[in-house]
């Protein structure tokens, strides 16, 4: 890592380091993912020849470990390489997205977007806006990832201040704040169906609906901008110092008339972008909506939103730059759309490596076979009437599963089916149980390498700091992770020892 002024010295800062150290001992990340990969083709053979197996809590069906060294299995490995990179899920999201915001840096769209952001903005308030904006995020998908995360370096860094700050400050709002949004978006009406099939388990009537957790997850928000700002600014800040690498920031000098020019065309265009998706969005019949499923979270806009990043970076950036005139023809823009991808070729690398680790791992049922288990470690801790730390313990276990498993929605499939039914046949609500697991899933998001996208992270932060490893950027998070963690708990036990409703019509306790 780059060299930095000393920090303020604590025994916690101490400790940051020791972890930053010891996750950059580590091999290259790549190198890091192969070899799990091999980890667990080994594990597949052992715990299979072991005969390890559980009971699959929704159909009853016996799981057992895939051996990845039976014949079927070597053969699976080799024929789907390709396909486990192609698939790997923020391959192709990122790179079409950065298409479009590659062009719009070229062409100077985004540096003085910037400059009129900072101008405009008290900068004691620019910290808060960036964690907040992640937290919203998560209602447009994997959109903060891929846009929020860049931009909020490149927006410290134009401040002169530390753009792994900023990275650090929406990766944290984006990631460990996943579940906290004042909107209902896609994951909550997604966790809302598996929640209902299970409590159906028990009460064929039941109905879980999208804003069974609104009311807790909108107070969530703001906690989660409030504790995100305060260990941005009280731990990550001093910790990382000033910067001192070599990656160029824009200056804050005045916007020239050529590029206030600039920003007017590319505000038109992208004004005409969004007229063009509400048009398509608002109406029931809108060009954009599935008339299969007419819903604004299955319409073309929400399942096409890399394509949406895309244009909103291309046009408005080709507006910006023939109007500012730092674009002359289509070789220029061509040239800026070629110079971002050549800076991705180390996510590229890794991402292989990563999707053949995540692949083997979902083959092999080890994931599925770990929350089967500690499920059942959950069900013997004897807290059943103690609603506090029976919560509580709920929430650490998601957030320990949720460094196996990154997926919210595939773990929520595994483990609803054990925990709604049984914690309902205690009298507590499947809402209070979705909202405890969604808890825990969100605040580990951030320091998991098998997050999906881990990888695209690290090489943002490879962009000011080549020599960063997994434990700069682990380190880094896990400030958050465990201000989250215990801010995110204790508001959750406050909400039942109050015994207020997690959302609408969705109260703690089935009969009291």
């Amino acid at each position: 890592m780059t060299d930095r002024p000393p920090a303020p010295s604590s025994r916690f800062q101490r400790w940051l380091d020791l972890v930053e150290r010891a996750g950059n001992a580590l091999p290259h990340p790549a190198t890091l993912f192969a070899g799990l990969a091999v980890l667990v083709v080994l594990l597949s053979w052992i715990t299979h020849a072991a005969g390890l197996a559980v009971s699959h809590p929704s159909t009853g069906a016996t799981v057992s470990p895939v051996n990845l060294l039976s014949v079927a299995g070597l053969q699976r490995m080799v024929q789907e390489v390709a396909r486990n990179f192609l698939a790997f899920p923020p391959l192709g999201i990122s790179l079409t997205a950065l298409l479009g915001l590659g062009l719009a840096e070229h062409s100077g769209l985004m540096g003085a977007g910037l400059r009129l952001v900072v101008q405009a903005t008290p900068q004691k308030l620019i910290t808060p806006m960036v964690v907040f904006a992640g937290v919203m995020s998560n209602a447009g998908s994997e959109v903060g990832y891929v846009l929020l995360t860049p931009l909020a370096a490149a927006l410290f860094h134009a401040l002169g201040r530390h753009p792994l700050v900023g990275l650090a400050a929406a990766f944290a709002g984006v990631s460990g704040g996943y579940s906290a949004n004042l909107l209902i978006g896609s994951v909550d009406v997604l966790l809302a169906g598996i929640t209902q099939a299970a409590a159906q388990l028990v009460d064929a009537n039941r109905q879980v609906n999208g804003m069974a957790n609104w009311y807790f997850m909108l107070v969530s928000t703001f906690l989660i901008t409030g504790a995100g700002t305060w260990v941005t600014e009280r731990i990550v800040a001093p910790r990382l110092g000033d910067y001192r690498g070599g990656a160029p920031r824009d200056e804050l000098h005045p916007l020239t008339p050529r590029e206030r020019r600039g920003l007017w065309a590319a505000g038109l265009t992208a004004a005409a972008l969004a007229a063009f998706v509400l048009g398509g969005v608002l109406p029931a019949n809108g060009y954009l909506i599935n008339p299969a499923n007419p819903t604004f979270a299955k319409s073309a806009f929400m399942e096409g939103l890399p394509t949406f990043i895309l244009l909103f970076g291309l046009l408005p950036g080709l507006a910006y730059g023939f109007a500012a005139g730092t674009l002359r023809n289509d070789h220029d823009a061509v040239a800026g759309m070629t110079r971002t991808m050549q800076t991705m070729g180390s996510f590229l690398v890794l991402s292989f490596f990563a999707a053949q680790f995540i692949a083997y791992f979902n083959w092999t049922n080890l994931g599925i076979i770990c929350a089967v288990k500690g499920a059942g470690l959950i069900q013997h801790l004897g807290l059943e009437q103690q609603p506090v730390p029976l919560m509580l313990a709920l929430v650490l276990f998601a957030g320990g599963i949720n460094l196996l498993l990154s997926s919210a929605s595939a773990k929520w499939a595994l483990l609803a089916p054990v925990f709604v039914p049984m914690f309902m046949l205690l009298g507590y609500s499947p809402e209070l149980v979705q909202g405890a697991y969604r808890v825990g899933d969100s605040v580990t998001n951030i320091i998991t390498p098998l997050m999906s996208y881990f990888p695209l992270i690290l090489t943002f932060v490879q962009k000011y700091e080549p020599k960063a490893g997994i434990g700069t950027l682990v380190s880094t998070m896990l400030p958050y992770s465990l201000v989250f963690l215990g801010a995110w708990m204790a508001l959750l036990m406050i909400w039942i020892l109050v015994g207020l409703p997690m959302g609408p019509g969705a109260p703690l306790f089935l009969s009291r």
